[in-house]
């Protein structure tokens, strides 16, 4: 019976050991995988930005985008609210670079949001620019930490990998663009980027 009470005893010790290891290695892998997406984004982010420019209409651009989205956003209980320019807003863009600016943001403005919210986009024209703003009703930035998030590496969030809003400054800036912020804690955050219409 003794010996019994031994092997069951060893046993257990195997089976709880066995169970660590297992735990480990699913830790160990899901590092894995996270560090290998942030040397994905590095290099995405240094690598040279060569862009596939056709003409093309940011008010439709945007809502293939909303679509997109849409199911992840319910999902989040984010309402999607939208108002574009009544007329077309022609760019010479590369449509999957530009929409992965986009897309950064809305991953960023979801997660700023805190229960339910609102993820607001509009477009517009400002002379010789089309202008994409994209807002929520999310919990805001700190004044302190507004001129860093565009930083490489700098993230207000503790699993950030801090490439996203640094990539999609660097993909409207290859544009010839610009991207603005203006955020009030407790109420939301709003970016603006700035694209160079087609003229001719």
């Amino acid at each position: 019976a003794e010996d019994l009470q031994g092997l069951n005893a060893q046993g257990s010790e195997q089976s709880t050991c066995l169970g660590r290891t297992i735990r480990k290695l699913g830790v160990l892998r899901r590092e894995t995988d996270r560090l290998e997406q942030i040397l994905e984004g590095f290099l995405r982010y240094v690598g040279r930005t060569e862009l596939q420019l056709a003409r093309t209409d940011v008010n439709e651009l945007m809502q293939d985008m909303i679509d997109f989205y849409s199911a992840q956003a319910h999902s989040h209980s984010v309402t999607i609210r939208q108002m574009f320019h009544d007329e077309p807003l022609v760019c010479r863009v590369d449509s999957d670079m530009l929409k992965q600016a986009i897309l950064n943001l809305f991953i960023n403005a979801q997660q700023a949001i805190s229960g339910s919210g609102e993820l607001i986009i509009r477009t517009s024209r400002d002379g010789d620019d089309a202008l994409i703003e994209i807002s929520d009703t999310g919990c805001g930035i700190e004044p302190d930490k507004l001129d860093r998030i565009f930083d490489a590496y700098y993230s207000s969030r503790p699993h950030g990998s801090g490439l996203g809003l640094a990539t999609t400054r660097k993909i409207v800036e290859a544009h010839g663009g610009r991207i603005s912020v203006r955020s009030e804690v407790g109420k939301g955050t709003s970016f603006t980027l700035r694209i160079p219409l087609v003229l001719d």
